[in-house]
C-alpha cells in the first residue's frame, strides 16, 4: 500500500508503520523540505534553494517525472534546505529533462539530459548531508569524504550547462518572451507566483478603467494579428463582434492544434494556463461576452488537466465567475474536448463541434464575428493570440508595435523540429529571417548534412528552400515565397529528404483529414495523392507535374474552407522550388 501526503510518497506501508510515515512527514514539513505543490504560498518558500524540474509534455516524455521523484527522495534523505519546484516548458526540448538549481544567492546551475540515476549526485553536489560533521567526528568519515571529491562529481558535470556557452547563447540570444514570458521559471498552477510576476495586473487594469472600447483600441494600435493562421487583425475582429447585433455574445479559444510538428498551443496551455485565461477574460470584457468555451484537442490530456485546475483556482479567487474582481463583470468558461479532426480547427467547423454537430465548415459570410455560435456574434482567437494580450495591456500598444516589421508586429512562437540540432519551443521577434532561426537558434542540421529547406505552416503551409532562407518571418513575405505563417510549425529538412516524399506526406494528411463536403477538396486531394504516389514509386508519366498544378489550382479555387484552399500549398511550393 502507498500513501501520498502533499507530494511526498510513502510506499510498502503496513498498519504498524503508518505512524512513522506521518511523523516523518511532519518533521520534513518543519524543516521546509516538503516538495512544493500548487496552492502553497510563495512566501513560505523564501530563502530556500529551488530545484526546478520541467513538467511539460516534452519533459515528461523525456523522463522528468522519474527524475523529480529521485530528487524529492534525496532531498528528504539529506534534509536539504531545498524545495522541488515543477516548472513549465523550458523551451530547450533538445536538452530535456532539465534540472536547474536556483539558490537565493549565486548563479543558477543547469543540468541537461538528466537521468533518474543522476538526481542524487546533483543534490549531493549542492547540499551537505545533514549530520555530516557529527559523522566525520565519530570516525566514519572515509565514505563521506569520498562522496565529496571532485572525482565523484565527474559524471554529473558532463550534464552541466553554462548559459554563457555559445550553443546556449545562440539558442536563447535572439529570442524574446511575450507569450512565453517567465519561460521555465514558474510553476504552471501556482496562482500566487503568477500574481507576483504581474499576473492579472492587466485584467485589473482593464476592469478598473471600465472602458471596453479602450481595450479594443489598445489591441488595434498594437498591430496584433491572429496567431493561428492567416493573421487577421485582432482588434478589428474584437470591434466587429462588439458592434454586431444580437445577444448573448460568445468568446472562444481555439486550442485544436493539429498540424504535424506543431506544439506551440500545447506548450502555452500546459505552462501558462493563467496567462491564456487572463487574455481571454480581457477579450470577453472588451466584446461584451459573459460566456465562453475553450476548444482543446483531446490528445492534449496534460493541457486539459491544467486548464481545468486553473479555471477552478481562478473561480476561487474571483478572477472568473460572477463579479470578477468586484467589477460587476461576469464570465463563465467551459471546456470542450476536440474529437481529433484537423478540419475542426477551421472556425466554422469548430463552432459546429461545440454545438454538438459534425465538424464540417459552412459558407462565409456571415462570419462568426457576426453570426457564430448558435448564430450569435462570436469571437474566436487561438491560444497564442490570447497569451499575447496581458503583456500588451501591461506594457502598452507602442511597446508591442515597436517589435517586428511594418505589417507584422510583436513576436511569434514557433515549434522548431525536424533535422535540426537544437529543436524546441522558441519565441522570436517578427522580421527575423528563416536562416537565423535554423542556423543560429537551431544550430543548423543535426548530423552535419547540407541544409535543404524548411516546411512552415504544416499541411496548410509550404516549403522555403535554403536559397530563400533570408526571407523574413512576416505574413506577407512568407506568402510571397509560396507558404503561410500558419500556427507556427517549422520543420527543418536536410539533403537526405526527398521533396516529393514531403509533398506526398502532407497530401496524405490533408486527404485523410478532409471532411468530404466539397467535391473539389474530396476528389482533388485524392487525385493529387495518386499522382504523388506514382512519382515516389518511380512510375511517373509525362505531364504529371502539369496535372498536379492544374488539380492544385482547381482544388484551391473550389474548396469551401481553409483546409481545401491551403491543402495544395505543399505541392505547389515544392514544384515551384524543386521542379527538377
Amino acid at each position: 500500500p502507498v500513501i501520498k501526503i502533499d507530494g511526498i510518497t510513502y510506499g510498502h506501508l503496513a498498519p504498524d508503520t503508518v505512524g512513522h510515515a506521518i511523523r516523518d512527514f511532519l518533521e520534513l514539513e518543519k524543516r521546509h523540505v516538503v516538495p512544493r505543490k500548487a496552492g502553497v504560498a510563495a512566501e513560505k518558500m523564501k530563502g530556500l534553494t529551488e530545484i526546478r524540474i520541467g513538467v511539460g509534455s516534452c519533459c515528461v516524455a523525456g523522463g522528468s517525472q522519474k527524475v523529480r521523484q529521485e530528487l524529492e527522495d534525496e532531498v528528504r534523505r539529506m534534509g536539504a534546505a531545498a524545495v522541488i519546484k515543477p516548472v513549465g516548458c523550458v523551451g530547450m526540448c533538445h536538452q530535456t529533462p532539465l534540472v536547474q538549481i536556483v539558490a537565493k544567492d549565486g548563479e543558477p546551475v543547469t543540468y541537461a539530459k538528466v537521468h533518474a540515476e543522476n538526481a542524487a549526485q546533483i543534490v549531493r553536489r549542492h547540499f551537505r548531508p545533514k549530520g555530516l560533521v557529527r559523522r566525520m567526528r565519530s570516525g566514519i568519515s572515509t565514505a563521506v569524504e569520498h562522496l565529496l571529491t571532485d572525482e565523484t562529481w565527474e559524471p554529473v558535470s558532463r550534464y552541466a550547462l553554462d548559459v554563457r556557452d555559445a550553443p546556449v547563447c545562440s539558442f536563447l540570444g535572439k529570442q524574446m518572451r511575450i507569450a512565453s514570458e517567465w519561460c521555465g521559471s514558474m510553476d504552471p498552477l501556482e496562482i500566487d507566483e503568477y500574481m507576483s510576476n504581474d499576473g492579472f495586473k492587466a485584467l485589473r487594469q482593464v476592469l478598473g478603467e471600465a472602458k471596453p472600447l479602450k481595450a479594443i483600441e489598445t489591441i488595434t494600435l498594437s498591430g496584433l494579428r491572429g496567431r493561428g493562421g492567416a493573421g487577421f487583425p485582432t482588434g478589428r475582429k474584437w470591434k466587429t463582434v462588439r458592434e454586431a447585433a444580437g445577444e448573448p455574445k460568445y468568446i472562444i479559444c481555439n486550442g485544436d492544434e493539429g498540424d504535424p510538428g506543431a506544439f506551440m498551443d500545447r506548450m502555452l496551455l500546459e505552462s501558462f494556463p493563467y496567462r491564456v485565461l487572463e487574455g481571454m477574460i480581457i477579450a470577453a470584457y472588451a466584446i461584451g461576452a459573459n460566456e465562453g468555451y475553450l476548444y482543446i484537442r483531446a490528445e492534449y490530456p496534460l493541457a486539459l488537466q491544467r486548464i481545468r485546475k486553473a479555471i477552478s483556482l481562478m473561480e476561487e479567487r474571483v478572477f472568473l465567475g460572477d463579479n470578477i474582481c468586484g467589477s460587476g463583470f461576469s464570465l463563465r468558461l467551459k471546456i470542450v474536448e476536440g474529437a481529433g479532426a484537423f478540419v475542426a480547427g477551421e472556425e466554422t467547423a469548430l463552432l459546429a463541434a461545440i454545438e454538438g454537430r459534425r465538424s464540417t465548415p459552412r459558407f462565409r459570410p456571415p462570419y462568426p464575428a457576426e453570426s457564430g455560435l448558435w448564430e450569435k456574434p462570436t469571437n474566436i482567437n487561438n491560444v497564442e493570440t490570447y497569451a499575447m494580450v496581458p503583456w500588451i495591456m501591461r506594457h502598452g500598444a507602442e511597446a508591442f508595435a515597436a517589435l517586428g516589421t511594418v505589417t507584422s508586429k510583436g513576436t511569434k512562437v514557433f515549434s522548431l523540429a525536424g533535422k535540426v540540432a537544437r529543436g524546441g519551443l522558441i519565441e522570436v521577434p517578427m522580421g527575423i529571417t528563416v536562416r537565423q532561426i535554423v542556423e543560429e537558434i537551431g544550430g543548423g542540421t543535426a548530423d552535419g548534412k547540407k541544409f535543404k529547406a524548411v516546411q512552415i505552416g504544416g499541411p496548410s503551409g509550404g516549403c522555403i528552400p535554403a536559397g530563400l532562407c533570408d526571407t523574413p518571418v512576416d505574413y506577407e513575405a512568407l506568402e510571397a515565397s509560396g507558404c503561410i505563417m500558419g500556427s507556427g510549425g517549422m520543420v527543418v529538412l536536410d539533403e537526405s529528404d526527398c521533396m516529393v516524399d514531403i509533398a506526398r506526406y502532407f497530401m496524405t494528411f490533408t486527404q485523410r483529414e478532409s471532411c468530404g463536403k466539397c467535391t473539389h477538396c474530396r476528389i482533388g486531394t485524392k487525385r493529387m495523392l495518386e499522382i504523388l504516389q506514382r512519382l515516389c514509386e518511380g512510375r511517373g508519366e509525362k505531364g504529371d507535374i502539369e496535372r498536379l498544378e492544374h488539380l492544385a489550382h482547381t482544388t484551391r479555387a473550389g474548396s469551401l474552407c481553409g483546409l481545401g484552399k491551403t491543402a495544395p500549398n505543399p505541392v505547389l511550393s515544392t514544384i515551384r522550388h524543386f521542379r527538377e
